[in-house]
C-alpha cells in the first residue's frame, strides 16, 4: 500500500480520495499547526513514515534534482484547477501513478498532458 503526505497548498480532500483508491494518506492539517509547516518538516514526516510527498510546490523538485531520494515525490504541475477536477484527475491517474512508484519510482512530475518518471 502506498503511503502519501499532502502539502498544504493541495486540498485535504484529496487524502480522502487517495485513501478511496486504496492508499493510506494524511494531509499535513491533521497535525497540530501542520498549515505552518514548511519543507523541511513534511520532508521529515515522509522520511519517518515512508510516505511520499504529494505537492504542487516546484522546490521538492528541485531537492529531488539535486539531493536524490528519499522522499519519494508526486509534484502536480496542474496550474490551477477546481478540488473537483484535482480529484478526477487523480482518480483517472492513480493506476498509472501507483505502477510507477511500486516499480521503483522515485518522482512522477504530471501535468495534464504528459507523466514524468524519476527513478
Amino acid at each position: 500500500m502506498l503511503k502519501f503526505v499532502i502539502d498544504t497548498q493541495l486540498p485535504r480532500k484529496l487524502s480522502n480520495k487517495l485513501d478511496e483508491l486504496g492508499a493510506d494518506s494524511i494531509h499535513v492539517s491533521h497535525y497540530l499547526a501542520g498549515h505552518l509547516f514548511d519543507d523541511v518538516e513534511i520532508k521529515e514526516i515522509a522520511i519517518e513514515q515512508d510516505r511520499i510527498i504529494v505537492s504542487k510546490d516546484i522546490d521538492f523538485h528541485n531537492h529531488f534534482v539535486l539531493k536524490g531520494s528519499p522522499p519519494r515525490i508526486l509534484l502536480l504541475k496542474v496550474g490551477n484547477i477546481s478540488n473537483k477536477d484535482l480529484l478526477n484527475f487523480i482518480e483517472r491517474h492513480y493506476p498509472e501513478i501507483s505502477s510507477f512508484f511500486e516499480q521503483g519510482s522515485n518522482m512522477i512530475v504530471m501535468d495534464r498532458a504528459s507523466i514524468a518518471v524519476y527513478k
